[in-house]
């Protein structure tokens, strides 16, 4: 007995979608590092993090962050620092909503001009 087109259609889907989460690659070493090191700028900044209408330290902020980082990593959906600020930095996921940054002494800004600025000064810093 032959197996439905759809059935087949079907485990052919997963078969392939098996494939690929096992073929996903790293994103170069450089864009690791500069993720990271954005990721523990954010912790060590004492700024606060907002995030669906609520205001998080900056150790939360970072967790959050490095969650959102291995999600995308774990999938290949992340090759640059640039792409981790649109895709994981950005806004909620769930909610869409912007996230901000808030440092003591500082207004509120957009996080990803926060991330953006950090991006660019750890990009200029000399060794």
């Amino acid at each position: 007995m032959t197996m439905p087109r759809v059935m087949r259609s079907m485990l052919a889907g997963a078969v392939m979608g098996l494939l690929a989460a096992t073929a996903s690659a790293a994103p170069p070493p450089q864009a690791q590092r500069e993720v990271e090191q954005l990721i523990e700028a954010l912790g060590r900044s004492g700024c606060e993090f907002q995030r669906n209408g609520s205001w998080y330290p900056a150790n939360e902020a970072q967790a959050h962050l490095r969650r959102k980082y291995d999600y995308l990593r774990n999938r290949d959906l992340v090759d640059s620092a640039e792409q981790f600020i649109e895709r994981a930095g950005t806004q909620s996921s769930m909610s869409g909503k912007a996230y901000a940054v808030r440092c003591p002494g500082q207004g509120t800004v957009p996080s990803a001009q926060w991330l953006g600025a950090r991006l660019s000064k750890l990009r200029h810093a000399t060794p």
